[in-house]
C-alpha cells in the first residue's frame, strides 16, 4: 500500500510538471545554444511513441491529437476519413481512359479502377483496398496502399474545402502513376511520426508505420527521459532545464524555428553527406542534416507552395525586424488545433507591436476593420492557392500589407535560380546535387543539368562523393558512353571497393546500378554482372535492381540463377510487371506454356497497356495455337503500337 502511494504522489508530481511546461504564461531562461547538450541527441537513445508520453502528459495529449499533426495518418476507415463518397464522385483519366470510384465495404475503404470499352461495357476492371488515409482533413485525405510493408499512393484525393474527389498533385496530365507511386522515407519522415521501423535497402519498405505525429517529433526520442522519471530523478523544469528531453522553450528562438522548418521548409531537400532524413533532431541546426532549395522565379513574391510556411514568414518583416523574438510559437500553440484556437490568439501577436499605443496601428478604416471582425490575419495573411495542390487555399505566411491576389497556378515567371532557404552558404556540392535532383524529380530542364556541370566542376576532385555525384550526373544526362569513361579511371576492382556502404538514400546503390547500366551498353558484361551483383547486395528490396540483374543472368546464359532472382522479387511485390513478364518470357523460352500464362495473366490484370507482356501474350497464342487468344492479343499490341508491323503483318495473315 505505501509503495503505491509513493508511486501515485511521484505520478501527480510529474504531471503537475508536465502542466508547467505547457503553462503560456510561464517564461524560462533560454541558455546559450552552443553550451546546450541533450541526452536524448545521442544515436543510442530510441523512440517510444506517443502513447507512453501519454502515461505522464494526458491534459497535452488529449489536445495535441486533434491537431492537424496528431491527425496526420490513421488507418482508412470511417472514422479517419472525411470523405463523403457516393455514386456521383466518379474520376476520369481521359488520357489513360481509366475511371476511379472509390468506397465504402464495411468499415473499410476501397479504390476501383476500371475501364469502358467502345461499347460502354467493362474491359478492364481491378479493386485496391485502402490502408491509410494521409493528411488531417483540414484541407485534404489522401490515400495510401500496403503490401508486404511497401506503401504506395493511391490515384484519389479527397479535397476538404472544395467537397471535391480528384487526383493527387502529379498525377493530372497524363502523369497518372496509378498504384505505383511509392510512398519513401522523405514523404513519410514529415508526414508521420519518426518511422523507426523503415527496412534498409528499400526505397518504400516499413515493418510498421505509427499513425500520426507525436510528441517525439518536436522533443526527440524520448527513451533517456521516460528511463530517467522511472528512475524516480525528477527535475523541476520551472527553475532548470531537464537534459534528458528537449523543451523547445529552453532553446532560442532560431533553434526553435529549426524545429518548425523541418517539415514546414518543404522544397527540394539534399542532405548532407552521410545524413539521412532520420538525423534530425530537435535542438539542432536543419543545415546540419540538410539544405532545403526552392526555385525562385521572377514573379516568386507571387507564387509558393503548400508547406512553405517558414520561407513565406521569413520574407515578413515582423521576423526580419526581430528573427531572435518572433517564431511559429509566437502565434500557434503546437499542442492545441488551430481551428481551436480562438482569433485573439493570433491578434495578440500583432498587437504586440501594433497596439493602440504604438503608430504602427492598422491604418484602415474602422469600417473595413470592422468588417473583417478585425481579423489581421484576414487582410495580412490572406487565404491564397499554392502552387503544388488543387483546390486548396492556405494563409501565406508573407506578412504584408494586403496585396491584390494573384493565381498563383497562373504565374509564368522565369527560373532565376535554386536558393538555399536554411542556409546563406551552401556548399558547391550541394548546390550541384540540388539542381541534378530539381531535373530529376521536378522536370527535366536543360538549364538545371547545365548549373549542375558547373558546381559539380567546382567540387573538388578528391570529393568523398565524387563518383556517385558525377555517376547521377552522366546518368540523368543520358550519357553512358562518357559515364562509362569517367568510370573506367577507377577500373571495376576501384568501382566495386568505393561501393560498399549502405545507407537509407541507397546512394551505393544507386551508383552501382548506374555504372552497370553503363558497362552493359559498352559489351562488358561482366563488370556489368559485379556492378549490378553489388547494387543487390547493398539494396535487395529495391525490385527494379535486382530485375536488370536477373536479366543479365538470363542473357549470360544462367537462366536458373535468373529464375530465382525474378522469383524473390515477386516474394516482395507480386505485382512488379517487369518481373512477372521477364519470367513469362523466360517460362516461353522454356516450353512451360502454362507458368508463362499464369504470369502473364497476373500482370495484364494490374497493366493492361504493357506492350511487352502482350507481345508474349501473342507468342503464348502461336505456341499453344490457340486463335481466339491470338487475335485478342494481336489487337492490343496494334492498340498499343499501330505501327508494329510484326503484328500488323500477323494478323493480317490470320484474320483478314
Amino acid at each position: 500500500m505505501k509503495k503505491g502511494l509513493i508511486l501515485f504522489g511521484l505520478l501527480l508530481f510529474v504531471l503537475s510538471l508536465a502542466w508547467q511546461c505547457d503553462n503560456p504564461k510561464e517564461e524560462l531562461a533560454v541558455a546559450d545554444d552552443a553550451k546546450l547538450q541533450w541526452l536524448n541527441h545521442h544515436d543510442t537513445v530510441k523512440y517510444v511513441g506517443i502513447q507512453k508520453c501519454m502515461q505522464c502528459h494526458a491534459n497535452v495529449h488529449q489536445t495535441f491529437i486533434e491537431t492537424g499533426m496528431g491527425q496526420s495518418i490513421g488507418l482508412a476507415d470511417t472514422l479517419k476519413s472525411i470523405a463523403n463518397l457516393n455514386r456521383d464522385f466518379l474520376l476520369y483519366d481521359s488520357v489513360l481512359n481509366f475511371h476511379y470510384q472509390a468506397y465504402w465495404r464495411g468499415n473499410q475503404l476501397w479504390l476501383k479502377e476500371f475501364r469502358l470499352g467502345a461499347d460502354g461495357d467493362t474491359s478492364f476492371i481491378q479493386k485496391k483496398k485502402i490502408d491509410y488515409v494521409i493528411g488531417s482533413g483540414q484541407h485534404t485525405n489522401s490515400h495510401l496502399w500496403e503490401e508486404n510493408g511497401y506503401f504506395h499512393q493511391a490515384p484519389f484525393t479527397w479535397y476538404a474545402q472544395e467537397g471535391k474527389l480528384d487526383f493527387p498533385p502529379g498525377f493530372e496530365d497524363g502523369k497518372n502513376s496509378r498504384f505505383d507511386r511509392p510512398i519513401g522515407l522523405e514523404c513519410m519522415s514529415c508526414h508521420n511520426a519518426m518511422p523507426t521501423d523503415f527496412v534498409m535497402g528499400s526505397t518504400h519498405k516499413f515493418n510498421s508505420i505509427p499513425q500520426g505525429i507525436d510528441c517525439e517529433r518536436c522533443h526527440g526520442p524520448g527513451e533517456a527521459h521516460v528511463a530517467k522519471i522511472m528512475r524516480g530523478e525528477i527535475t523541476d523544469t520551472s527553475k532548470e532545464r531537464d537534459p534528458s528531453i528537449v523543451n523547445p522553450k529552453r532553446l532560442s528562438a532560431q533553434l526553435q524555428f529549426e524545429i518548425c522548418q523541418r517539415c514546414h521548409l518543404q522544397g527540394n531537400a539534399v542532405l548532407k553527406p552521410g545524413k539521412s532524413f532520420f538525423d534530425f533532431k530537435p535542438g539542432m541546426k536543419l543545415n546540419e542534416v540538410m539544405q532545403v532549395f526552392l526555385a525562385r522565379y521572377e514573379d516568386s513574391e507571387d507564387r509558393f507552395i503548400m508547406a512553405s510556411h517558414a520561407d513565406r514568414f521569413k520574407l515578413s518583416a515582423c521576423y526580419q525586424s526581430a528573427p531572435e523574438k518572433y517564431t511559429c510559437t509566437s502565434c500557434h500553440n503546437p499542442h492545441v488545433s488551430v481551428q481551436a484556437t480562438n482569433t485573439n490568439r493570433f491578434n495578440k501577436t500583432c498587437n504586440s507591436c501594433h497596439g493602440e499605443t504604438n503608430s504602427l496601428l492598422c491604418s484602415e478604416s474602422e469600417d473595413l476593420r470592422l468588417a473583417a471582425s478585425n481579423n489581421c490575419v484576414k487582410c495580412h495573411m490572406p487565404p491564397s492557392q499554392a502552387t503544388d495542390i488543387p483546390h486548396v487555399t492556405v494563409h501565406d505566411h508573407y506578412i504584408r500589407k494586403p496585396q491584390e491576389i494573384v493565381d498563383a497556378l497562373q504565374a509564368d515567371g522565369a527560373f532565376v535560380q535554386l536558393k538555399a532557404i536554411n542556409d546563406s552558404k551552401p556548399s558547391n556540392r550541394d548546390k550541384a546535387l540540388a539542381y541534378l535532383q530539381q531535373f530529376e524529380r521536378f522536370g527535366a530542364r536543360a538549364i538545371y543539368l547545365d548549373s549542375a556541370a558547373h558546381f559539380l566542376n567546382l567540387v573538388p576532385k578528391e570529393h568523398s562523393e565524387r563518383l556517385f555525384l558525377w555517376t547521377y550526373y552522366f546518368h540523368l544526362a543520358g550519357d553512358r558512353e562518357k559515364l562509362y569513361h569517367f568510370a573506367e579511371q577507377y577500373k571495376i576492382d576501384g568501382l566495386l571497393n568505393s561501393l560498399q556502404n549502405q545507407d537509407s538514400e541507397n546512394r551505393e546503390a544507386w551508383t552501382a546500378y548506374r555504372l552497370a547500366e553503363a558497362y552493359k551498353f559498352k559489351g562488358d558484361l561482366n563488370s556489368s554482372y559485379k556492378l549490378y551483383q553489388r547494387a543487390v547486395e547493398l539494396a535487395p528490396y529495391q525490385s527494379d535492381f535486382r530485375n536488370k540483374y536477373a536479366s543479365l543472368l538470363l542473357q549470360t546464359g544462367k537462366a536458373n540463377q535468373a529464375e530465382v532472382e525474378w522469383k524473390k522479387v515477386l516474394q516482395e511485390q507480386p505485382y512488379h510487371k517487369e518481373s512477372l513478364n521477364n519470367l513469362a518470357y523466360l517460362m516461353l523460352q522454356q516450353g512451360r506454356n502454362a507458368e508463362a500464362q499464369a504470369y502473364l495473366s497476373t500482370c495484364l490484370s494490374h497493366y493492361p497497356d504493357y506492350l511487352l507482356a502482350w507481345q508474349n501474350e501473342v507468342t503464348w497464342a502461336m505456341q499453344t495455337e490457340n486463335a481466339e487468344a491470338l487475335k485478342a492479343s494481336l489487337e492490343q499490341v496494334l492498340r498499343l503500337n499501330p505501327q508494329q508491323k510484326q503484328a500488323r503483318e500477323l494478323y493480317r495473315k490470320f484474320f483478314e
